[in-house]
């Protein structure tokens, strides 16, 4: 990521983290609106699930400017979700649900160039993620 976008993103923040309950529960239903099989793969409480959600993004956000510390935790957690039979396709489905959720939260703020930039942030996350779940995917 840029300079630029980090700043973009971790700009933006506190207004998406001010409105973390509305981004999980829109998150969440686009997601199984869009891919219904991920709901089965949820047998929790969807608000302390929602928590976890901006609780990650959260932790994303503090370290784009050095994801290196992340990365191990992110492989683990990659190849955990293999055991909720998470695939590689689900991934582009959950990026397509956040930019989704963004877009609810943030409305006309989220501009072409924040837009790009949280794609950015979420795509290097979530290629960590299936390089080390599935190889280099």
């Amino acid at each position: 990521m840029t300079p630029q976008q980090i700043d973009l993103v971790r700009s933006s923040w506190p207004r998406v983290e001010a409105r973390r309950d509305e981004l999980a529960a829109v998150f969440y239903a686009r997601l199984f609106e869009i891919a219904p099989d991920t709901r089965a793969m949820f047998n929790t409480d969807m608000a302390a699930q929602g928590a976890k959600l901006t609780a990650s993004l959260n932790v994303v956000v503090e370290h784009l400017a050095d994801l290196a510390p992340l990365q191990p935790v992110l492989g683990q957690l990659g190849r955990r979700h293999l055991q909720w039979q998470v695939t590689a396709a689900h991934y582009d489905q959950v990026g397509a649900a956040l930019m989704w959720a963004l877009r609810q939260v943030l409305g006309e703020a989220l501009d072409k160039d924040l837009d790009a930039a949280w794609q950015q942030a979420y795509g290097t996350v979530a290629g960590v993620m299936k390089a080390a779940a599935y190889g280099d995917a």
